[in-house]
């Protein structure tokens, strides 16, 4: 899925995947090299590490993104009381626990971008319509989906309420790293910085496109969630 493009003229298209995990998150073993190895293997500009509620990763992917040729932006999937958030741009991972909307403000005062991921799918701690207020953008591709269902839903949402449409891959292991991912157009000198990408989302210039997670991927992925979680409370 490679969207490179390298030219200096003109707008450029960069390919960024905006929902990846690493093993900063309990229910993920993927180091942060391995994140980067896909994701420069797969042609991605950029991938964003929005591990749960942590930023223990970021540090390690900054000192290293140089030797892969992506670009790392920060960001944290929040747990909000309303559901999941994206917080993309941000260095240090906002308070859990307060409603969505708040949340979402108190990121978009820090400079990023609030997003709101697998909306409407409740099991997998989606946030309901009612809840989601005052965000920047939505997740209408997230690639662990059986159906594609809820994408349809949450593209549907995101037309009507005139908000820009993202997708990711909610990566937690490295064969699904830009599974799916967001094509963001920049302006020729803005570079692959978090900047350019931020922009690029705020002002709607995206296009989320991607591939479902087989029947296989998407067991394997909540079955290693279940062994993690258990783990941990060992």
């Amino acid at each position: 899925m490679s969207g490179r493009t390298r030219s200096s003229r003109g707008p450029r298209t960069l390919a960024v995947d905006l929902h990846v995990h690493t093993d900063a998150s309990y229910d993920c073993e993927m180091s942060v090299e391995a994140v980067l190895a896909r994701a420069a293997a797969v042609g991605l500009d950029a991938v964003a590490i929005t591990d749960h509620d942590s930023v223990g990763s970021l540090s390690r992917a900054f000192d290293i993104a140089h030797e892969y040729g992506v670009r790392v932006v920060p960001g944290v999937e929040v747990s909000t009381a309303d559901g999941h958030l994206l917080a993309l741009g941000v260095d240090d991972p906002p308070a859990t626990g307060q409603p969505l909307s708040e949340t979402a403000r108190a990121v978009r005062e820090s400079g990023g971008l609030a997003v709101v991921p697998h909306p409407f799918q409740t099991f997998r701690h989606g946030a309901s319509r009612r809840a989601i207020r005052d965000v920047d953008a939505v997740e209408v591709y997230n690639a662990h989906t059986l159906t594609g269902f809820r994408n349809g839903q949450a593209r549907r949402y995101a037309r009507r309420r005139g908000l820009p449409g993202t997708g990711g891959s909610d990566a937690h292991r490295p064969a699904l790293v830009g599974q799916a991912s967001t094509a963001i157009s920049v302006g020729a000198d803005g570079g692959v910085t978090t900047d350019a990408i931020l922009e690029g989302i705020r002002a709607g210039r995206t296009v989320a496109r991607g591939t479902r997670t087989t029947a296989r991927q998407y067991l394997r992925k909540y079955a290693l969630n279940a062994r993690l979680k258990t783990a941990s409370f060992l």
